[in-house]
């Protein structure tokens, strides 16, 4: 059984972060944002998900990609009501 890494999550709030409305509004990560945060934004670079190793723009990989992470959040913080 494979679980969530917490290098994953952190990849899954930055892609979480990307505006799916508008592909050409991308990200910038700076020097001063949280390791975290930088290991993240590299690890997606380096996995071929957004352009730039500091941020820039979803590839087409990285739209899927976001718009699975972003479905998957959605999903997870509604309450059901099948349990009312």
């Amino acid at each position: 059984m494979h679980a969530f890494s917490s290098d994953l999550i952190d990849e899954m709030e930055i892609l979480a972060l990307y505006n799916l409305s508008n592909h050409l509004e991308g990200l910038k990560v700076h020097n001063n944002a949280s390791f975290k945060a930088q290991g993240a934004i590299t690890r997606l670079f380096e996995k071929g998900l957004i352009s730039e190793p500091d941020g820039g723009y979803l590839t087409s990989l990285g739209i899927d990609a976001a718009e699975h992470a972003q479905s998957l959040l959605t999903i997870l913080s509604t309450q059901s009501a099948l349990h009312t």
